[in-house]
C-alpha cells in the first residue's frame, strides 16, 4: 500500500527544489554539447549509461525489474511520449536558444492540470490555485521575455519542438498517475522510460544521419557524464518516487522554477546581470506556487 499524501511536506519540497536547480543547469550542458556531439547521439549515449546505472542500483537493492504485474502496456506509453519528449528537446536545441526552449518546454503542467483530474480527481485544482499556476508560467515568460524579440524560421521550429516537448512531459506524468504504473516502484517507473529511450534513440539518430563517435571534449565528456549520473539516472529517480508519493499537479508548479534557476546561475556562476525583470519573475513563480500548494481553509 502506497503511503500517498495529498500536500507537499518539507522533505518533497526540498527534493524538488534539488531536482529544479539541477534541471537548470541541464538545458545549458545539453546545448553547449550539441555543437560537438550530435543531439541524438549524445541522447542514446546518456540513456543507455542510465539504463546501467539504474540496473546496477536495483541488483544492489534487490529491486526486481521484470516481475509480470501488468504495468507494461502503461511502461511502453510512458517510454515512448518519454523519448519523444527528449527527441523533441534535443532537436530543438539546434534550432532555437536553451532559454526560449525551456519557456515552451514548461508548459507541461498545464497539461497535467487540465487531463490528470479526468482519471485522479483528487488532482483537481481549484480557482485560485489555476491563477497561481498562470502567474508562475506568467514569471517564466517575464524572465525570458527579452529573448523574445525577434524569432527566424529555424528558431520557430525550434519553439515549437519545445512546446511539443511539454505537451510529451505532461502526458507522460498522466500516465504515470493514470495506469497501473501508478503502483510501480520507482526504479522499474524510470527504467521503463530511460529503456525504450535508449533503444528508440539510436535508430531515430541513424535515420538523421548523424556520426557516432567518441573522440570528444573533456567538456563534452563531462557534460554527458553529469546529464547521465545526475539527470537521468539520480534526479528522475527521485522525480518518479515523489510522484507515487505526492500530488502531480502541485509536483508540477515547482517545475517553474527550473528556467528561473537557469538564469540565476548566469547571475552567480556567469556574472550576468540581476536585473529587476528576474527578481519580478522570481516573486511571481513564488507566489505562483504557494497559491497552488495553499491548503483548503
Amino acid at each position: 500500500m502506497i503511503d500517498r499524501k495529498t500536500h507537499l511536506d518539507t522533505r518533497a519540497i526540498t527534493l524538488l527544489i534539488a531536482c529544479c536547480a539541477f534541471w537548470g543547469l541541464q538545458q545549458i550542458l545539453i546545448k553547449t554539447t550539441v555543437a560537438e556531439v550530435p543531439p541524438l547521439w549524445q541522447a542514446t549515449i546518456r540513456m543507455v549509461g542510465a539504463v546501467a546505472l539504474l540496473w546496477l542500483w536495483c541488483r544492489s537493492r534487490g529491486v526486481p525489474l521484470f516481475a509480470r504485474d501488468g504495468t507494461l502496456p502503461g511502461g511502453l506509453l510512458a517510454g515512448l511520449l518519454f523519448a519523444g519528449e527528449f527527441c523533441c528537446i534535443y532537436i530543438g536545441l539546434q534550432h532555437t536558444t536553451a532559454s526560449r526552449l525551456t519557456v515552451f518546454l514548461y508548459t507541461s503542467p498545464f497539461w497535467v492540470a487540465l487531463f490528470l483530474p479526468r482519471w485522479v480527481p483528487a488532482e483537481r485544482l481549484r480557482g485560485l490555485q489555476w491563477v497561481g499556476l498562470a502567474l508562475a508560467f506568467g514569471g517564466v515568460v517575464l524572465a525570458f521575455s527579452e529573448s523574445f524579440g525577434h524569432s527566424s524560421s529555424a528558431q520557430l521550429r525550434g519553439d515549437v519542438l519545445g512546446l511539443v516537448a511539454g505537451m510529451l512531459w505532461g502526458l507522460t506524468t498522466l500516465a504515470l498517475r493514470a495506469t497501473k504504473l501508478a503502483t510501480a516502484s520507482a526504479e522499474k517507473t524510470l527504467f521503463y522510460q530511460v529503456a525504450v529511450t535508449a533503444a528508440v534513440c539510436p535508430f531515430l539518430s541513424l535515420a538523421l544521419g548523424e556520426s557516432w563517435g567518441f573522440a570528444y571534449s573533456a567538456w563534452a565528456w563531462t557534460s554527458i557524464g553529469l546529464q547521465t549520473v545526475i539527470g537521468a539516472f539520480a534526479s528522475y529517480l527521485t522525480w518518479m518516487w515523489l510522484l507515487r508519493h505526492y500530488p502531480a499537479t502541485k509536483m508540477s508548479s515547482f517545475t517553474f522554477l527550473t528556467p528561473l534557476f537557469a538564469l540565476v546561475f548566469g547571475v552567480v556562476l556567469l556574472a550576468e546581470p540581476l536585473t529587476l525583470q528576474l527578481v519580478l519573475a522570481l516573486a511571481g513563480v513564488g507566489l505562483g506556487i504557494v497559491l497552488v500548494n495553499r491548503k483548503r481553509a
